[in-house]
């Protein structure tokens, strides 16, 4: 009883006297569950709002890209009836405030109407004296014109539309009233505009003295103008009723004392036309150096024109098959692409390109680049826009089409009265006015933003003027009005994969070995220093990096390069054959030696392969490239043999591999005994040495018989050398993407539960056994994380791409030039171009192309981790 009742009092404590011991509670406290709740909430929303904030980032990007597809939209039309002209309209013109349209007839009377009404603003006598007009040519711009008369001569001219602001009281009184906006004095238009101002729009018309340049009425013409502003220099072609083609040279010079204006002009006559030819078009491009002559049947003549003395006919084609007449023959802007419009609706876009088996005389030909849906009737009228490759088509039914030549879409529909009689889009694109033979005049407002984009040519290979071939190409700007922007985003995403493969190829293994090495072998106070100043590269920013690679890392390439290559092979021969060497050391002296020492050692020896790579440089590159790296990448110089042998030498290293294990149980235990450490070190030697001689004769044995069957390596992986390339931004990409995947790949294999190395230590496996077999399976899941949050980093890098890899948008996989990234595109051109412009949208499509890029790539990991992961779940 007395040692029961001991029990219980050491159980329960003692009743009196005593202190009692207090009992744990077993409810949670509210506080703990407050401050559970807190953070659960806490961190609910802050993962809500990340999805929120990825998720407006997609709509954002969507919304500010989805306008580049959306095609053209009308606003208003205004339609009214102009009074009867007297005779054939010659010349329609609009202003580019859409306030008056202009019309120029055959009695040589110019008139202006109001737009928005149709009231008649102004009409004057150009001052041809009665001059029998037989022919008329504007230039594309509108401004400069010319005619052909009935006596052989011809006369130029311009028409302008004056615009000028004035202040409120500067307008005159008396105005006669055309609208609630609009008034007329008889000789302007007068629109209030904001700021108290007010923008007056008239009419001018100036005309030269007759030049003759035939005997023979002027049946034909173009005219083109060019030169300078102090010296102007016209050229333009003529066709008589005879038939005679001749191109004429009007040079214009001011007497600084008269200050009279003279011109001088000169002709040349091109070849005759073929027998039985009636011409019914010519054109003249904007340099003067081609002719092109078109008749009814589709025949189209094209003269070299180059040789102002001695022109030729370059090219004859024809364009319509069967009995289709060619109803339309127009230049678009830059006088290169031309219309060619026919009796059975179409209306298709040629232009000429250097073809070097072409039947031609100077090595180009007329080919037909862009074929366009086809209208209902025949063509009668193009009106070419003045800013972009956007032109509108008129049928005989009165259709009117608008469309893009590059993109080949049909941007709007509309429909006028019968046969457009004039036909003309407004200077910027925001207007288009048409006059049909009974004289009803039509005025749309339109706006098509974005003529130029489709996914086609976003995505696609587009045949742009000048260029041989359909391409993808990006060109975003030039010097001239005339040049056509390129909006191929296709080289940049190539670029971006290049940069990240080439930039991985030099990171990964890199980044995995040391994660393998300072996991698995060296001792946990090396890897407490080791690790964390791996992680302190990754905050180096990439602007330095880039810094660095463009001033210092790709001049040090250029001048070294032969010794960049030979230390492709010194570092990892170097290192392999120390540490064969380090086997050879006793085991006492090898432990006293691990850590600092060990480290000290393999520092030496990476500086003795920088060394060797130096001192080889000139031996190697005399030996295998020709005595100069840079002429041999470029060919000019030696074979691709080299290269072979360098790209074969994994593979046949991995292949002797195998080949000698399979083989070495026959004949190795007879020439190296067993039984001692010496001797497996010995094995272990003469496994590698035997291993690397085979894989190197097995690569130089490839490498000629590739070249003696005539297969050139380079052009592809390598070709033409400059300075900033992607080997340049591989090397400095690397040394970014190095410390991510290093440092989520050894937290990976640290992670691995300790029983599987003991296990495998137990089995009498190496340590290198271990970590290659069972520990790196194991942990795949987050090593392949680490490699793709690596890629993913790779993909969106910005300044070193800007920096280093010269942002030169190509198409090839050469490692010796240069990339443009979709990063580095955005970064150095979305400063510069237009809010809401096309050039505007396009970057940010690039940056939701970019966006695509990495969610696929952080999905796909996802994905494959949670595989890997469900495997080794349950070791």
């Amino acid at each position: 009883m007395g040692r029961m009742a001991m029990l219980n009092e050491s159980l329960t404590g003692p009743e009196a006297g005593g202190t009692a011991r207090r009992r744990r509670p077993k409810r949670t406290s509210r506080a703990v569950l407050i401050a559970d709740r807190i953070a659960d909430a806490t961190i609910t929303v802050g993962g809500l709002m990340v999805i929120f904030a990825v998720a407006g980032i997609m709509v954002f990007l969507v919304e500010v890209v989805v306008p580049l597809f959306t095609g053209g939209s009308v606003g208003t039309h205004t339609q009214y009836r102009l009074p009867p002209a007297e005779g054939a309209v010659l010349y329609t013109a609009v202003d580019e405030y859409n306030t008056v349209a202009v019309e120029l007839g055959a009695n040589g009377r110019l008139a202006a109407h109001h737009l928005r009404t149709g009231a008649m603003v102004a009409n004057v006598d150009a001052g041809l004296g009665g001059a029998d007009i037989t022919a008329f040519a504007a230039t594309l711009a509108g401004e400069e014109v010319m005619f052909g008369l009935a006596d052989g001569s011809v006369r130029f001219g311009s028409v302008g539309i004056p615009i000028q602001v004035l202040a409120a009281n500067g307008m005159p009184a008396g105005l006669r009233r055309l609208d609630e906006r609009d008034a007329t004095d008889g000789e302007a238009v007068y629109t209030p505009i904001a700021g108290g101002q007010v923008r007056k729009v008239a009419l001018s018309f100036k005309s030269e003295e007759p030049q003759r340049v035939s005997d023979r009425p002027i049946r034909l013409l173009d005219y083109r103008l060019g030169g300078t502003v102090e010296r102007p220099t016209r050229a333009f072609v003529t066709i008589d009723d005879a038939g005679a083609v001749r191109l004429s040279l009007a040079e214009s010079r001011v007497n600084l004392l008269t200050r009279k204006a003279s011109t001088r002009v000169s002709t040349s006559a091109l070849p005759p036309l073929p027998d039985g030819l009636r011409p019914a078009f010519v054109l003249l491009t904007d340099k003067a150096d081609q002719v092109y002559v078109a008749a009814e049947d589709g025949t189209i003549l094209r003269y070299d024109t180059r040789d102002f003395d001695d022109p030729v006919l370059a090219e004859r084609i024809d364009v319509l098959p069967g009995d289709l007449r060619l109803t339309a023959f127009r230049f678009l802007i830059g006088e290169q692409q031309i219309v060619v419009g026919a009796s059975d609706g179409s209306a298709d876009v040629y232009f000429r390109i250097q073809n070097h088996n072409a039947a031609s005389t100077d090595g180009y030909s007329l080919v037909l680049a862009h074929p366009l849906e086809r209208q209902p009737a025949p063509i009668v009228k193009v009106a070419p826009s003045k800013r972009s490759k956007m032109f509108a088509t008129a049928d005989a039914d009165g259709n009117i089409w608008v469309r893009h030549a590059t993109s080949e879409q049909t941007l709007l529909r509309l429909d006028a009265g019968e046969g457009a009689a004039g036909l003309v889009m407004s200077p910027r694109d925001n207007g288009l006015y048409a006059v049909d033979s009974r004289r009803q005049a039509d005025f749309w407002s339109i706006s098509v933003p974005h003529p130029e984009t489709t996914l086609g040519t976003l995505f696609g290979k587009v045949w742009y003027e000048g260029y041989p071939a359909p391409s993808y190409t990006w060109q975003s700007s030039s010097g001239t009005d005339s040049f056509e922007e390129k909006f191929s985003l296709v080289p940049l995403i190539f670029g971006t994969i290049k940069a990240t493969v080439y930039s991985l190829l030099f990171a990964v293994p890199i980044a995995l070995l040391a994660a393998i090495y300072t996991s698995e072998f060296v001792q946990p106070r090396v890897r407490a220093v080791v690790k964390p100043m791996m992680e302190m590269m990754a905050s180096l920013p990439s602007v330095v990096l880039g810094f660095i690679a463009a001033l210092v890392l790709a001049p040090f390439v250029e001048t070294w390069l032969a010794a960049v290559f030979a230390a492709f092979l010194t570092f990892p021969l170097s290192l392999l054959a120390a540490a064969y060497g380090w086997q050879f050391l006793p085991l006492t002296v090898a432990g006293r030696l691990s850590g600092v020492p060990k480290f000290l050692t393999m520092a030496a020896v990476v500086v003795l392969a920088g060394v060797l790579a130096v001192a080889s440089a000139p031996w190697l590159e005399d030996l295998f490239f020709g005595g100069d790296v840079r002429a041999w990448a470029n060919g000019d110089v030696g074979s691709g043999a080299p290269l072979v042998f360098f790209l074969a030498m994994p593979a046949a290293y991995i292949l002797s591999a195998l080949t000698y294990d399979r083989l070495a149980g026959r004949w190795l235990p007879a020439l190296v005994p067993s039984g001692s450490g010496g001797a497996a070190k010995a094995k272990s030697l003469l496994r590698w040495l035997v291993v690397l001689g085979g894989a190197a004769c097995a690569s130089a044995a490839l490498a000629a018989g590739m070249t003696w069957s005539g297969f050139e390596a380079r052009g592809g992986m390598v070709d033409t050398y400059v300075q900033r390339n992607t080997l340049v931004v591989g090397f400095a990409m690397g040394f970014a993407v190095i410390p991510l995947i290093y440092t989520l790949a050894e937290d990976a294999l640290n992670a691995v539960p300790e029983h599987l190395r003991a296990a495998s230590l137990a089995c009498g496996a190496t340590p290198w056994q271990t970590a290659v077999r069972i520990i790196l399976p194991a942990a795949v899941s987050g090593v392949f994380a680490a490699v793709m949050v690596g890629m993913g980093r790779a993909v969106g890098e910005t300044m070193i791409v800007v920096m280093a890899a010269g942002n030169t948008p190509l198409m090839d996989w050469n490692v010796f030039n240069g990339l443009r990234a979709l990063s580095a595109n955005i970064a150095v051109e979305l400063p510069e171009a237009v809010r809401d412009g096309t050039l505007y949208r396009v970057l940010f499509l690039a940056a939701l192309t970019l966006f695509i890029m990495t969610f696929v790539i952080n999905t796909a990991a996802e994905v494959v981790r949670q595989r890997f992961r469900k495997r080794a779940v349950q070791l």
